[in-house]
């Protein structure tokens, strides 16, 4: 099972999923692993920086403005592209991460936001990352890790088979490996942190993510019977009802250096 995410120009309407990434970067709880994201990054002025993943290009504009510095952002989708282009990113393209079309030590630093999980070989994008990034630049990852996932509802049984099933999906429990990712690529000073995020409104997690439909598309993919999908949904409602409803999960954030390239 596959995330739209992954194939989004395939999905009947593309503009769909970039309402999704409008909604979530203006939500608060994700404001401040986005700011960590940058300090980590330390963008300079006049520097080059290149976002795998850029989607609207939203982050990039904003880092670029901000800090003075040239950002290049890559999608694999032709929809995000058109979309980072019209709000200003004029180096926003259509590339696999797996084989970036640049020349190498080209760039001062990179990052990749929630875009690592759904790659089919994270290692060979992050070659691709050390690979076009010269020594001593950042290269900051940031994915939420669905293995990290709890749900405050009363049936944890429930829960575990619904979050888990969710988790199944792509490479979504590859955020806390990515350390040892950087390590095997050569990346020095590798640090990882965990940010929490914390949901306690559930009308605002269904409205981004869908949260009453996982147990249904777990029961589609033959993952959990159908009765199970009733009684998601009702344990939602009566955690929402009393007032004591939280999900939350971690956004794992990886930083190395690029090294020395071999002569």
């Amino acid at each position: 099972m596959t995330h739209p995410f992954a194939h989004v120009d395939d999905q009947p309407d593309p503009r769909a999923w970039i309402d999704v990434l409008d909604r979530l970067r203006s939500d608060p709880l994700y404001a401040k692993y986005k700011a960590r994201v940058v300090e980590l990054l330390g963008p300079a002025a006049r520097g080059r920086y290149l976002e795998i993943g850029s989607g609207t290009g939203a982050d990039a504009v904003e880092l670029a403005r901000r800090y003075g510095a040239e950002v290049v952002g890559v999608d694999s989708s032709v929809a995000m592209v058109e979309e980072a282009r019209s709000r200003g990113l004029a180096d926003a393209l259509v590339a696999d991460a797996h084989a970036l079309p640049f020349d190498a030590d080209v760039f001062d630093g990179a990052w990749a936001d929630r875009t690592f999980q759904h790659l089919a070989d994270p290692g060979q994008a992050l070659a691709e990352l050390v690979r076009v990034g010269r020594p001593g630049g950042a290269v900051v990852v940031a994915d939420p890790d669905y293995g990290t996932q709890v749900v405050n509802i009363r049936d944890q049984d429930l829960a575990d088979r619904v979050l888990g099933s969710r988790a199944g999906v792509g490479s979504w429990r590859l955020a806390h490996q990515v350390p040892r990712l950087f390590a095997e690529a050569g990346l020095t000073d590798v640090r990882a942190e965990a940010v929490p995020v914390v949901v306690v409104d559930p009308a605002s997690l269904d409205n981004v993510l869908g949260l009453r439909t996982w147990a249904n598309l777990a029961a589609a993919q033959g993952l959990l019977e159908a009765a199970d999908a009733a009684r998601w949904e009702a344990a939602l409602d009566e955690a929402a009802a009393g007032g004591w409803f939280l999900y939350a999960f971690c956004v794992f954030i990886t930083r190395g250096r690029v090294g020395p390239h071999p002569s």
